[in-house]
């Protein structure tokens, strides 16, 4: 009971380190940017304000959002800038109590979830901001001055960041899936046509009322929703035909069997007479 006791305490112990460092990572990267916090925000700033008319201008309704705003968005950036440290910190957690197999499917699989959240927020803010904001602008009543609070804006952002950087780790989440037996890749293309609905519906929830930018959201999650299938089909090994093609006898029926043999109902084959 005692070295149940010390193995818990001990795996608590390495946690904490493990959550230390990580913590220490982002502080130090924060302190690191600091001094650029305003520039910081102007460049998370610059698709709406690029959309905006000649002279607009973002607006800040409450005391100490000039402050906090830009230090949010430092937060942000030392976040992302300190993931692949803090996902290192995770693995080397949680790596000793795996199976060499699960090992080797880990690494890549952390690795690419790193890079498609990423990738999905630079498709947020490259392609997907310069529409939204240019349709907001471009529907706004005659005589109406759009000029959006900071707070507001970074709040608006940053649910467009995170709905697009999950949306991108929809393949890891396939392949996971599949790798576990929690669904055969057969039972994924047969769940297509919801998939693709649950897309727009998502689409729709998550961006703004216009259809450009749902189907931004909605195409890409299908397009990583067939290639999570392509990969996963790839790295599964199907059953051997013999495999697939036995089925064991059921239990009820091998005990019928035997009924019939010991009533004398099931003949033999007669043996050869010299």
């Amino acid at each position: 009971m005692s070295d149940v006791q010390d193995t818990f305490i001990s795996h608590l112990i390495e946690m904490r380190d493990r959550l230390l460092r990580a913590v220490l990572a982002v502080v130090i990267i924060f302190i690191c940017l600091f001094p650029w916090a305003q520039d910081l925000y102007a460049l998370l700033a610059k698709p709406l304000l690029a959309a905006l008319p000649k002279g607009g201008q973002m607006i800040a309704t409450e005391v100490t959002t000039p402050f906090f705003v830009p230090i949010k968005v430092t937060m942000m950036t030392a976040f992302l800038l300190a993931m692949p440290w803090v996902f290192y910190q995770a693995w080397a957690f949680v790596a000793p109590g795996l199976y060499q197999h699960e090992k080797r499917l880990g690494v890549p699989l952390v690795i690419a979830s790193v890079i498609l959240f990423l990738l999905g927020m630079a498709f947020a803010y490259f392609l997907v901001f310069p529409v939204v904001f240019g349709f907001i602008v471009g529907v706004a009543p005659e005589g109406v001055a759009v000029m959006t609070d900071i707070g507001k804006y970074l709040d608006f952002v940053m649910t467009l960041f995170m709905a697009f950087g999950i949306t991108f780790e929809v393949p890891v989440a396939v392949v996971l899936l599949v790798k576990m037996g929690m669904v055969s890749v057969a039972k994924l293309r047969e769940i297509r046509p919801y998939v693709i609905v649950g897309a727009f519906v998502i689409g729709a929830i998550f961006t703004p009322p216009d259809i450009i930018s749902q189907f931004m959201l909605a195409v890409p999650m299908w397009v990583l929703y067939e290639l999570g299938i392509v990969v996963a089909s790839m790295i599964t090994k199907p059953k051997p035909e013999a495999e697939a093609d036995y089925t064991p006898m059921a239990e009820s029926d091998m005990d019928a069997e035997l009924d019939r043999i010991e009533a004398g109902q099931v003949e033999s084959e007669p043996h050869d007479q010299k």
